[in-house]
């Protein structure tokens, strides 16, 4: 679906549904929505604007790094927009071709980060202000946002980790570990690669609408910055708590060998004992004695409580 919405020289905004028939040479600038695109769609980007086959092949093909491209009359952006479903982080790609007269965005998936935008310039408001890299501006700023919500999840989640407040098993929290360090590093396949997109942005001289606000753009790298080092953060922790739980899960293994060893070492002497006298040979000694068998008993039980005094002495009970 394509959708469009047109801003004239005297900042009164028209709306249509098709592109087919458009004078785009009546407009200040405008902006062209590519909803969930079928193959129909696609091809007004290379026979209508005629974009670059490079630029409209990033489009099709996915997944694409964050990134910019600088062509003669435009620049073309792919960014990551994030959501997060039962424990999985999806990444979608949202494109844009912005010129100086118009912003395209393209999308194969529904984006909730450009209908409030789009919506808020059908009310109207301010419309005065909005060019195409205030477009840009709004929406990049809804897509940085939305970041945060699934960073701060993921910290909850990790303390909830950490404390074990609910007596979960070792097996079971390092189960939830993992899923938590995999969506972190989903995460920071994203933001790393935004923050970086935004930092040439700021830096780049071909960008006049982004020289024009270069405050906003920089805030929004700001932010990236921040969701940055919090993925860091994050992912240490997730490292700190499976070692911690790792040497926990070794110290209690060492505890059961060290009984389970001081078990076999006071009775491999009663086994001894009872080994030479379980024999049964004929002329033994002491096989026919009438007391031999309670002064083996007594002999066992001296020995294994002498080994135990021994071993409680050393430390090791």
């Amino acid at each position: 679906m394509i959708r469009m919405v047109g801003i004239t020289f005297e900042n009164e905004l028209e709306t249509f549904h098709s592109i087919n028939h458009v004078d785009f040479t009546k407009y200040k600038w405008y902006w062209v929505d590519f909803n969930e695109p079928g193959q129909e769609d696609i091809e007004h980007l290379t026979k209508t604007f005629r974009f670059h086959p490079l630029a409209v092949e990033d489009c099709i093909h996915r997944p694409q790094r964050p990134k910019l491209d600088y062509y003669d009359d435009y620049t073309f952006f792919v960014t990551h927009t994030v959501k997060e479903e039962a424990m999985e982080i999806f990444r979608e790609e949202l494109n844009f071709f912005i010129g100086n007269h118009y912003i395209v965005t393209f999308h194969r998936e529904p984006v909730l980060e450009v209908n409030p935008v789009w919506e808020r310039l059908l009310n109207r408001n301010n419309i005065e202000q909005w060019d195409p890299f205030y477009v840009f501006y709004d929406i990049l700023d809804k897509i940085v946002d939305n970041y945060f919500p699934l960073m701060y999840k993921i910290e909850d989640e990790l303390d909830k980790i950490e404390t074990n407040t609910n007596n979960k098993s070792m097996d079971h929290l390092m189960s939830e570990l993992f899923e938590t360090r995999h969506m972190l590093l989903n995460l920071r396949h994203s933001i790393n690669p935004m923050r970086d997109l935004l930092y040439r942005m700021l830096n780049s001289h071909h960008l006049q609408g982004v020289r024009d606000r270069w405050e906003y753009f920089s805030d929004i790298y700001d932010h990236l910055l921040k969701l940055s080092d919090m993925v860091m953060s994050s992912r240490e922790l997730t490292a700190d708590i499976r070692d911690s739980y790792l040497s926990l899960n070794s110290h209690q293994t060492n505890n059961v060998m060290k009984v389970l060893t001081i078990i076999t070492s006071i009775f491999a002497p009663l086994t001894f004992i009872a080994g030479i006298y379980g024999m049964n040979f004929e002329h033994m000694p002491e096989l026919t004695w009438k007391y031999g068998y309670l002064l083996a008993l007594g002999i066992m039980v001296i020995v294994g409580v002498l080994l135990y005094l021994w071993f409680k002495r050393k430390g090791w009970f």
